[in-house]
């Protein structure tokens, strides 16, 4: 429609309309700049920008986690925080600190145990505990360990030897009160 030939002076009157427009728009624009830098007087050019550029000469110590092979990359290592390092297999730990003391872990998994898990390994350990008792009680005791038979077959001839009689080793104790008897 605006670019309609049948319909020219309109097409640029309306092209004009709008330019007018804009500039009015632009001028208003400035104007406000121009209260704004009334309000606010510019700085002298000749005077430079405050500097803030902050620069970072040490890790902030957030570093985490490193990962070596060996001992001797953890010496080669400088940290300002303490550090871990752990090896690949994450089945050693060494700790850093700032002076180069080093201190050496070594990480086992912890196996999270059930209730029965729980019980077996509580009867299992009792049950080393009585079999310990009983192989106590059994050197412990009093009874020779060479034990003497006879053979009762049908043969008439005895082949065992005969059997020893064991005295104990030692006698009770019997107390002798010099006070009253219970039968006098």
């Amino acid at each position: 429609m605006y670019n309609n030939p049948y319909l020219p002076g309109y097409s640029a009157g309306f092209n004009q309309q709008n330019m007018y427009d804009r500039i009015d728009n632009q001028i208003s624009q400035l104007q406000g700049l121009k209260d704004q830098l009334k309000s606010n007087p510019i700085q002298p050019t000749n005077q430079q920008p405050a500097i803030n550029q902050t620069f970072q000469l040490a890790p902030n110590g957030s570093g985490g986690i490193k990962y070596v092979n060996s001992i001797e990359d953890v010496n080669k290592e400088t940290v300002f925080v303490d550090t871990p390092f752990f090896n690949k297999d994450l089945s050693v730990l060494w700790i850093k600190n700032p002076n180069g003391d080093i201190k050496a872990y070594e990480l086992n998994e912890i196996v999270q145990k059930d209730e029965k898990d729980l019980q077996i390994e509580f009867l299992t350990a009792r049950l080393n505990q009585l079999e310990g008792m009983i192989r106590n009680e059994q050197s412990n005791s009093n009874v020779n360990a060479k034990q003497d038979t006879t053979n009762t077959s049908t043969n008439d001839e005895s082949i065992g030897e005969p059997v020893e009689e064991s005295k104990p080793t030692s006698l009770p104790r019997v107390s002798k009160s010099k006070g009253k008897q219970w039968w006098s």
